[in-house]
C-alpha cells in the first residue's frame, strides 16, 4: 500500500454507516424510557447490537443532537466525583423518533410483501420453469 493510502473495506464502510444512521434514533428510543448520561447511552447501544463507538464521535454526535434540539443536557452534581450530563428527549426528538417509526413501518410493510413473494409457491414453480 501507498504512504498515505488508506486501508478501506466497503463492507466494513457500509456496515458502519448503517449502524451510524441507526443511533440517533436508538438514543432517542432510549431516552424516551428514562434520562441517561453518555456513557451509560454508549453501552446500551453496544447492548442494542450497534457497533462500539469512538467515544469522541459518540458525544460530538450527542452534542449534534442537543444543537438540533432533539435532546437536552443538565448537571448532576448530586452524586460524588465529578458532575456528569444527563441527557434527556426533547418534543423535537419526540417528533422525529416518532418519524422515524413511520418510515420504518412502511419499510417493514415492504420487506413483509418481499418475503411473501419470495417464498410463494408460484416464485418457485417460476424457478424450476426457468
Amino acid at each position: 500500500m501507498a504512504k498515505g493510502e488508506e486501508n478501506k473495506d466497503p463492507d466494513n464502510a457500509i456496515s458502519c454507516a448503517r449502524a451510524r444512521s441507526w443511533c440517533v434514533p436508538v438514543i432517542l428510543l432510549m431516552l424516551r424510557q428514562w434520562n441517561s448520561y453518555g456513557y451509560e447511552l454508549m453501552e446500551k447501544l453496544a447492548a442494542f447490537g450497534l457497533q462500539a463507538m469512538n467515544p469522541g464521535t459518540f458525544y460530538r454526535m450527542l452534542r449534534q443532537m442537543e444543537k438540533d434540539g432533539m435532546v437536552s443536557s443538565t448537571w448532576d452534581t448530586s452524586a460524588p466525583g465529578p458532575a456528569r450530563r444527563v441527557y434527556s428527549i426533547t418534543q423535537a426528538g419526540e417528533t422525529y423518533l416518532k418519524f422515524w417509526v413511520e418510515s420504518l413501518d412502511q419499510h417493514q410493510k415492504m420487506m413483509n410483501l418481499f418475503f411473501k413473494l419470495y417464498t410463494s409457491p408460484m416464485a418457485h414453480s417460476k424457478q424450476e420453469d426457468g
